[in-house]
C-alpha cells in the first residue's frame, strides 16, 4: 500500500506573494503541488509558474552530481567527480588565495533571489564568507533605489497591508504588472472593484494588467516623478491637501511648495507624454477619494532617477492624508516589518579583516577591472551570466582563465557553463527553510517533502562542509537549520513575539503580531529620525542628495541625451516575461512553449519606418552589444518605446545573447541600483543588415 503524506512548504522565489504550498507525497515522490487554502495571501491557488513546480524538481536536466570542467570556459563540458574532490579543490583554492599577498578579498561570493529562504539564502553562506574575509557583495540589482527612497521618506520599508486593498475606493497600480508579478493581490483588487472601486494603472507599456484597469495613464519611461510632482501641484493649488495630517505627521511641506511649483500640468504633460487633463483629473480624483491606495513596484526605480521617483510617489499619501484610512496609503514592499536578528544570522563579528564591498550591478567591471583582481567567484542563488547588465563585459570576465569559478545550482545555467566546479543544489522540496516575504506580513515555514535527488546538497550544508575543510572552529558553523531559524526569530522585536520554530512547524505559517486591520501610519509614527513622513529629508541632504522629491530624467532618453538618441532612438524596457521569474523557469520546456521566442514589442510607426513586419527577426543593438529578437508590432507601446520581456537564457536565445547585452552598468540616484530600464537602442531588420553587407536576404 502506497505511503502518502501532505507536507507544508513555502515558495522560495523572488516574488512578493511568498505562497504557502501543500506537497502531496506518495512513496517518497512528490506527486502534486497546490496552494494552501488556509493561508490568507495564497488563498488556495498558485501562479502558473509554481503550479508546475514538479517540472522543475524532476526535470531530466537537473544537476545531480558534482562536476569539473574539461572543456573551455563557456563550452559547458564537464566530468563527474565526487563531493570530496569538489570540496577539497574549492577549499584548497580558497585557502591559497586567503594566504596570498592580495588576500581573501580576491574571493567574491555572488548571490541574488534564487531563494528568499533565510537559511539557504542568508545565513551559513554569510558566516562562511565573513569568516574567510572575502569581498562583500552589495545586493543592489533588484530594489535598492526604491528601498532607500522609502527609508528616507517613511522610515521603514513597509506599508499598507495587502489584505486591506479590498477596502479601497481607488487603487492606483503604478509601475506594476500585478497579474504577472503579484497575482495574489488581484483577488483583493477584484473584491474592491466589485464594491465600486476604480483602478487606475500607470505604465509605459499596456500590459494585460492595464487591460483590466478602468483607466491606463501611459507615461513615457522614467517620468514617474514628474507626474507625482505635478499631482502635488494640482492638489496644493486647489487646496485638496489634508492640512491636519500634514501639520501633525509630516515635515517639510512648506519647503516642498517651491519644488512642486516647477511642475504645473502643462510642463509635466510634455515630459510624460500625456495630456494636462489626465494629470489634473487624476490628481483631483486621488485627493478626493477615500480610501485611496497606491501599489508601486520595482520596475519604475530601474532608471537613473529611480529613487527619486519612488520618493515622490511615497509623499502623496501623507499629503492627502490617505494613511488615515484602513485600505489607504501605499505599498512598495513589506520586508522591513520582519525585524529578524540579522547579526545572529550573518555573524559579522567573526569577519576577518576589513573586506571591500563590490556592487553586484557592477559585476562586469569587478571581473575585468577590480584591484586587487577578483580571482575566485562563488555563484549561488543566481545566474549572473544571463541577468547581470552589460553582458559582454560580464562574459569577458567569466572567460578569464585565471578566474576560479564555482557554481552551485539546480541546472546547467549560462553561468555554470563558465564554471570550473559545478555543484548540484537542492530544490525547495528537498531542504528545510523559512521564507520572509516582501509582499505580505506572514512568515512561511518550509518542511522538506522529499529526499534530495542524486547527490544534491543545500547551500546550508555545503557551506558547513566548506567551513569544516577550511578549519573554521566557530560553533556557528555547526548550527542546524532550525537552530538558525530560532536565532533569526530572537531579535526581541514585538512583531515577532510568540513566533517560534515550534509554532511555525505546527501551523506552517504565522502572521506577525500586527492589528487585524493594520494601518501602519494612521496616527503618524513614522520610523524616521523626525518621527514624521519626511517630505524634506535632512538625511538625504547630508549625503549630498536633494532633500526634496525631485525629477531626475532618464540617463538615456531623447530629451536627456539627444545626441545618443539620434543614433539609438528607441527606449527599451525589459520587464520579466509573463511566465518567467528572472531565469528560474525560463529554460523549462512548458515555459518556453508559453513564451515561444524572445520578442520585442514595437509601435507600428517605428516598425513601418524600419520596414519591419510582425514576426520578423530583428537586430536590437547599441554601443554595449546586440541581440536578436522577433518583432511584435503593436500599439501597446508608444512610438519611440519598445519592450523586450526577459530574462531568457543566453544559450536559448538567437545568436547566444539576450537583452542584457544592451543594458548598462550605470547606477541609480539612490542605493547604487541597476538601471535596466534606462536603455536606448536601435532596431533594424536582420535581412537589411545582411543585404547591406552584400549577402542574400
Amino acid at each position: 500500500m502506497a505511503q502518502k503524506k501532505t507536507v507544508r512548504a513555502a515558495c522560495p522565489h523572488d516574488c512578493p506573494d511568498t505562497c504557502a504550498m501543500l506537497i502531496e507525497v506518495e512513496d517518497g515522490r512528490a506527486v502534486s503541488v497546490s496552494g494552501d487554502p488556509s493561508h490568507p495571501p495564497t488563498q488556495g491557488f498558485l501562479c502558473t509558474k509554481v503550479a508546475r513546480y514538479l517540472e522543475r524538481v524532476y526535470n531530466p536536466d537537473r544537476l545531480l552530481y558534482p562536476m569539473r570542467r574539461i572543456g573551455s570556459k563557456g563550452e559547458g563540458r564537464f566530468e563527474r567527480i565526487s563531493w570530496d574532490q569538489a570540496l577539497d579543490e574549492i577549499a584548497e583554492r580558497f585557502q591559497a588565495l586567503a594566504e596570498s599577498k592580495e588576500g581573501p578579498e580576491t574571493i567574491l561570493p555572488f548571490r541574488a533571489g534564487g531563494t528568499l529562504g533565510i537559511v539557504n539564502g542568508s545565513s551559513m553562506d554569510r558566516r562562511f564568507f565573513n569568516r574567510l574575509g572575502a569581498s562583500r557583495l552589495a545586493l543592489t540589482i533588484c530594489s535598492a533605489a526604491g528601498s532607500e527612497a522609502i527609508r528616507h521618506t517613511l522610515g521603514g520599508v513597509y506599508g499598507t497591508d495587502p489584505e486591506n486593498f479590498s477596502r479601497a475606493r481607488l487603487i492606483v497600480l503604478w509601475g506594476t504588472n500585478t497579474l504577472s508579478t503579484n497575482v495574489h493581490l488581484w483577488p483583493k483588487i477584484k473584491e474592491a472593484k466589485e464594491k465600486g472601486a476604480r483602478v487606475i494603472g500607470i505604465d509605459p507599456y499596456r500590459t494585460h494588467t492595464m487591460d483590466h484597469c478602468d483607466q491606463h495613464i501611459q507615461i513615457r519611461p522614467g517620468t514617474d516623478a514628474a507626474l507625482a510632482l505635478s499631482m502635488m501641484n494640482v492638489i496644493a493649488s486647489r487646496g485638496l491637501q489634508d492640512t491636519d495630517y500634514i501639520e501633525r505627521h509630516t515635515i517639510g511641506f512648506d519647503r516642498l511648495g517651491s519644488r512642486i511649483s516647477e511642475f504645473p500640468p502643462a510642463r509635466a504633460a510634455a515630459i510624460c507624454g500625456i495630456t494636462e487633463e489626465e494629470i489634473t483629473n487624476f490628481a483631483v480624483e486621488y485627493a478626493a477619494t477615500r480610501p485611496a491606495v497606491i501599489r508601486t513596484n520595482y520596475g519604475l526605480q530601474r532608471h537613473a532617477g529611480g529613487g527619486m521617483a519612488v520618493r515622490a510617489i511615497a509623499c502623496l499619501p501623507a499629503i492627502v492624508g490617505s494613511w488615515r484610512d484602513k485600505g489607504g496609503g501605499l505599498l512598495f514592499a513589506t520586508g522591513g516589518m520582519f525585524k529578524l536578528n540579522e547579526p545572529a544570522l550573518h555573524r559579522p563579528d567573526i569577519t576577518r579583516g576589513n573586506p571591500r564591498t563590490i556592487n553586484m550591478t557592477l559585476l562586469g567591471e569587478a571581473l575585468t577591472e577590480a584591484a586587487p583582481p577578483v580571482k575566485a567567484l562563488y555563484v549561488y542563488n543566481s545566474n549572473p551570466g544571463a541577468v547581470a547588465p552589460d553582458q559582454s563585459k560580464v562574459d569577458r570576465g567569466l572567460r578569464r582563465e585565471d578566474l576560479f569559478t564555482v557554481v552551485h545550482d539546480q541546472f546547467q545555467t549560462d553561468t555554470a557553463d563558465y564554471a570550473d566546479i559545478v555543484l548540484p543544489a537542492t530544490t525547495q522540496l528537498e531542504h528545510r527553510d523559512v521564507v520572509r516575504p516582501y509582499g505580505h506580513y506572514y512568515l512561511v515555514y518550509n518542511e522538506p517533502a522529499i529526499a534530495p535527488l542524486g547527490e544534491a546538497k543545500s547551500n546550508w550544508e555545503v557551506f558547513r562542509l566548506l567551513a569544516e575543510r577550511m578549519g573554521f572552529k566557530e560553533d556557528c558553523f555547526r548550527d542546524s537549520e532550525d537552530e538558525i531559524i530560532g536565532q533569526a526569530l530572537s531579535s526581541g522585536d514585538s512583531a515577532l513575539e510568540g513566533v517560534t520554530v515550534e509554532r511555525l512547524k505546527r501551523e506552517g505559517w504565522v502572521r506577525l503580531n500586527l492589528p487585524e486591520v493594520f494601518a501602519p501610519f494612521a496616527d503618524g509614527g513614522f520610523p524616521t529620525p523626525s518621527g514624521k513622513c519626511e517630505l524634506y529629508s535632512e538625511g538625504l541632504a547630508q549625503i549630498g542628495l536633494d532633500p526634496l522629491p525631485a525629477y531626475i530624467p532618464p540617463r538615456e532618453s531623447p530629451d536627456s541625451a539627444p545626441a545618443l538618441a539620434a543614433r539609438f532612438p528607441i527606449q527599451l524596457l525589459c520587464p520579466i516575461a509573463r511566465t518567467f521569474l528572472n531565469t528560474s523557469f525560463s529554460h523549462l520546456e512548458s515555459f518556453l512553449k508559453s513564451e515561444r521566442t524572445p520578442f520585442i514589442t514595437i509601435n507600428p510607426e517605428d516598425a513601418a519606418s524600419r520596414s519591419i513586419a510582425d514576426g520578423e527577426l530583428v537586430r536590437v543593438w547599441n554601443d554595449r552589444g546586440e541581440c536578436e529578437l522577433t518583432a511584435l508590432v503593436s500599439t501597446r507601446v508608444k512610438t519611440g518605446v519598445a519592450v523586450a520581456p526577459s530574462t531568457w537564457w543566453k544559450k536559448l536565445s538567437p545568436g547566444g545573447r539576450n537583452v542584457n547585452s544592451t543594458t548598462s552598468q550605470h547606477l541609480t540616484d539612490m542605493g547604487a541600483g541597476a538601471t535596466f530600464y534606462d536603455n536606448l537602442v536601435q532596431v533594424e531588420k536582420i535581412t537589411r543588415r545582411f543585404a547591406e553587407a552584400g549577402g542574400a536576404d
